[in-house]
């Protein structure tokens, strides 16, 4: 089977490595990839986005199967695009259609979509310019810290937690009134604050059908002790030790059960993954955000420790028979950290070096923003490379990281040195 793999980062690299893995998988290709998916695959450099070139693309090569990585061509269409075309309506592609994809693309719709089926979430409230001084008043109503959250796509950053009254009504103004995320902030949903412990969920489904993959947590602050700015994030740990078989079984009974039955209910088209953000809140789950697609870094967790054929579980999503298909999962604890530029989330310098890639040992090191410039492996981005490795306890894992991390450097290269320091 020829496949087509969009995407550029450390959730690619890690899908696009699993995916060949299969006798199943004859030719990858990956649009438009990175230095890590050129040494295993085949990179296109088409944007995941421009979906006249990657239709040409697949119509040329006889892709037979498209994977979607990242969250804009699944907000974009490109599931309804193939569909409706018929060219490539012949090409089945693992990710939801555009309405489901607003579950990510619109977290007011994704809230409306909580409180209709039931599945618990924080009370919530949604403005816009028209309305932003009624949302200053809703602030009134709520106990600090307030959360505030652009409701379109912005790169993970459009979310803020205040604990200032005052800042958080002068940041809903900067918002929805000087547009502080852009078009992403023309509506805001202003949430209670919930405390509690985050735990990431991951469900693959063929919208009736559905395998829960392992859990995970992520590291999302660029400090150490989970201070300092947001950012795509730093590190993750998998299985959660925490996540015991009570909890597992209400997280899918309350939570995955019925947002799988929610989509059938509503009439969502929906063949892909379902990333479930949640809190647990007293030994209750409760949904904080969906994500349409696998988290990055968790998936340099998740995948690796799934042990059975991805593309044959891809395909049994394609066909609608993903309960004939079985799921095998190491029992290992992964985890892995992010190593990233200097500066990152905020300016930093692309072009940089690594240096000590071939001197790593025992781990499996995912790129996640490199190129390759004049045949030497370069930085490309604010996340550079993750390191993931396998041990019996979560410890032992990342001191391997730790460890590897040793070797490798590039200039004004940072990562943090305490992933996984609130599970001890």
């Amino acid at each position: 089977m020829v496949i087509l793999l969009l995407g550029s980062g450390g959730r690619e690299h890690a899908l696009a490595l699993k995916m060949l893995q299969s006798s199943k998988c004859s030719a990858l290709f990956v649009a438009p990839g990175n230095a890590g998916t050129a040494e295993i695959a085949t990179n296109v450099p088409i944007s995941p986005t421009d979906f006249n070139a990657i239709k040409s693309f697949a119509i040329q090569e006889k892709v037979e199967m498209v994977v979607v990585g990242p969250e804009d061509p699944l907000v974009s269409g490109i599931y309804d695009f193939f569909k409706n075309n018929p060219e490539l309506n012949h090409i089945p592609v693992i990710g939801p259609s555009k309405v489901g994809a607003q579950l990510e693309g619109s977290k007011e719709f994704a809230k409306e979509f909580l409180v209709k089926h039931n599945i618990p979430t924080a009370a919530y409230d949604s403005f816009t310019a028209a309305t932003v001084e009624k949302g200053c008043e809703f602030l009134e109503t709520l106990q600090p810290p307030y959360v505030l959250k652009a409701d379109g796509l912005a790169a993970g950053k459009g979310v803020l937690i205040l604990n200032d009254l005052e800042e958080a009504k002068s940041e809903l103004r900067n918002m929805l009134v000087h547009a502080k995320f852009g078009n992403a902030s023309a509506k805001v949903v202003i949430e209670e604050f919930l405390d509690g412990i985050e735990l990431s969920c991951f469900v693959l489904t063929d919208g009736k059908n559905y395998k829960v993959l392992p859990t995970a947590k992520d590291y999302k602050r660029i400090g150490e002790g989970d201070t300092g700015l947001n950012t795509g994030g730093m590190g993750a740990v998998s299985p959660v030790p925490f996540a015991d078989a009570v909890l597992l079984e209400k997280i899918e009974t309350r939570i995955v059960k019925p947002t799988v039955e929610g989509l059938q209910k509503d009439g969502i088209e929906y063949k892909g993954f379902v990333f479930i953000g949640l809190i647990i809140v007293k030994g209750e789950p409760i949904v904080i955000e969906y994500n349409v697609r696998m988290g990055d870094p968790e998936t340099e967790v998740v995948i690796p420790r799934i042990k059975s054929d991805l593309v044959e579980l891809f395909q049994a999503v394609t066909t609608g028979k993903l309960n004939e298909v079985s799921l095998e999962i190491d029992e290992r604890s992964a985890t892995t950290v992010m190593m990233v530029s200097g500066g990152y989330p905020e300016d930093y310098d692309k072009g940089k070096e690594i240096f000590g890639l071939d001197k790593v040992e025992g781990s499996l090191v995912f790129h996640a923003g490199t190129k390759l410039d004049n045949g030497k492996v370069v930085s490309n981005g604010g996340r550079v490379l993750a390191i993931t490795s396998f041990g019996n306890d979560f410890q032992e894992a990342i001191k391997k990281s730790y460890q590897n991390i040793d070797k490798l450097n590039f200039d004004k290269m940072y990562f943090r040195k305490d992933i996984g320091f609130d599970l001890l």
